[in-house]
């Protein structure tokens, strides 16, 4: 017996939320021109967040590209064997602040000079002159992140590894020369990570009044259907399932009209302002599309489903 009512409240549990379903995609259509406005807010909605996710890209592509530039060169005394080195450079790289550590021997170095000054004839009659190779080999250090450099530092003080009898192995570390620059990109980073988070946090709040206020206005023209379902003792579920069901419509056709709109935007941008964004809007675009879709996606059932719930509240609590 006990199974048999379980069994009938499954039923009428599931042909309520059909009748649901089904009276909010009547509500859609109805709506007509209400519910277009609805799509259309919630479609520009839905573009801000897309424009977010893509600028924030940008963002961190461009501070990853200046993170990559910032690094800590240590340069070794001409002389010194290659064993040694390596010994500092497997100490460094058991760092777990560390995230990459390159070496360059010293013949390397020398390469590397002559390229850079191939037209500075005088420099390289100099070197010629000398006969030998003046430069050291060096091991060029780049942390996980640009905060930990300073960390990095303070090891190479103290590692005993460092000594060659009372003179240390190493001619310069360049990290004093360049910790003003790393201490200001340092803060350029956490200022635009927390101004990119506040930003985004405003425009989605603007977002939301915006969307409830219009589903707000597509319920205020059913009002009186909402009276008389509360009069003939409709459940409050049933009255505000249908709104919720219709708002999250507005969600699903609003993501598919922005994923089919930014799809020309981002294949123009791409062609156009790699060079100055420094990444290519279209292809990352592309590479994230699932990622962008699964977001915007549960970004519009939320913003219509949420909207709709609390704009009913005032018609329900009556």
């Amino acid at each position: 017996m006990v199974r048999l009512l379980e069994t009938r409240n499954i039923v009428n549990n599931m042909t309520e939320l059909k009748r649901i379903i089904k009276a909010g995609f009547i509500n859609f259509k109805r709506g007509g021109a209400v519910s277009f406005a609805a799509v259309v807010v919630a479609t520009i909605t839905l573009s801000v967040i897309t424009s977010i996710i893509l600028l924030q890209a940008v963002l961190y592509f461009s501070l990853d590209s200046i993170k990559n530039k910032v690094d800590v060169t240590i340069y070794f005394n001409v002389g010194v064997s290659p064993d040694k080195i390596m010994l500092v450079k497997s100490s460094l790289e058991k760092l777990p602040e560390v995230g990459n550590v390159s070496y360059t021997s010293s013949e390397e170095a020398l390469r590397l000079f002559r390229e850079r000054h191939q037209n500075d004839y005088p420099t390289i009659a100099a070197l010629d002159e000398i006969g030998t190779n003046p430069l050291g080999a060096y091991l060029n250090v780049k942390a996980k992140e640009v905060s930990q450099y300073e960390s990095i530092a303070n090891f190479l003080k103290g590692d005993d590894s460092l000594l060659l009898g009372t003179a240390t192995i190493i001619d310069k570390v360049n990290y004093h020369q360049n910790k003003l620059v790393i201490e200001r990109l340092n803060t350029i980073i956490g200022s635009a990570q927390k101004l990119g988070f506040l930003i985004t946090l405003v425009l989605i709040i603007i977002s939301i009044i915006i969307t409830f206020n219009t589903i707000r206005l597509t319920i205020f023209f059913a009002r009186e259907e909402i009276g008389v379902m509360r009069l003939v003792g409709a459940s409050k579920m049933r009255v505000r399932g249908p709104f919720m069901i219709e708002g999250a419509i507005y969600g699903i056709v609003a993501t598919i009209a922005t994923l089919v709109i930014f799809w020309p935007v981002t294949f123009w941008t791409g062609r156009t302002m790699t060079n100055f964004l420094g990444l290519n809007m279209y292809d990352y675009y592309i590479e994230n599309f699932f990622q962008i879709f699964a977001i915007i996606l549960l970004s519009g059932i939320l913003l219509g489903v949420i909207s709709s719930f609390l704009a009913i509240r005032k018609y329900l609590n009556k």
